[in-house]
């Protein structure tokens, strides 16, 4: 993730120890050029994907939902305040402190709810649908999980 999401070519040590490149932060609009001040979280946090569904799924499936770098925006290079601060909270209690960046994570989030087929409690959905209200045109895009990882 670090290497896919720097915005200048990465310096690489060894194997894939990355010592520099430059990341934006977009929960908090932090541009970094330390690795060690990111975190690659997951947008929708394990635990909040175990209590939406994957508690029912294989070891395999839960696997590939961990290792999901091939959906854009299930996994992300964040600050580590922010994401910290994000914990295993949903849109109903964390949005990101960056106004402009809510849309977007609305959009993320969605996205990897639905690719997953992951369920959503009426709270979530209430301030999903309020973002989405002031989002304009905003789109959710998402391809389903990969086939062959089987839920139980």
């Amino acid at each position: 993730m670090l290497i896919r999401e720097s915005r200048t070519e990465p310096v690489i040590e060894g194997a894939c120890t990355v010592t520099s490149g430059s990341w934006y932060s977009y929960y908090d609009g932090k541009s970094v050029t330390d690795p060690d001040s990111l975190d690659v979280g997951y947008m929708v946090p394990l635990a909040e994907s175990w209590a939406s569904g994957a508690s029912h799924w294989s070891s395999a499936r839960r696997r590939a939902y961990a290792d999901d770098v091939d959906a854009e925006g299930s996994l992300v290079a964040v600050t580590v305040k922010s994401n910290r601060s994000k914990a295993d909270q949903d849109p109903a209690q964390w949005l990101p402190p960056l106004a402009d960046a809510r849309c977007t994570y609305a959009a993320d989030w969605t996205a990897t709810k639905l690719r997953w087929a992951l369920s959503a409690d009426p709270a979530e959905i209430a301030v999903l649908q309020d973002l989405a209200e002031g989002c304009g045109r905003q789109e959710v895009e998402y391809m389903e999980a990969p086939t062959g990882v089987e839920n139980a």
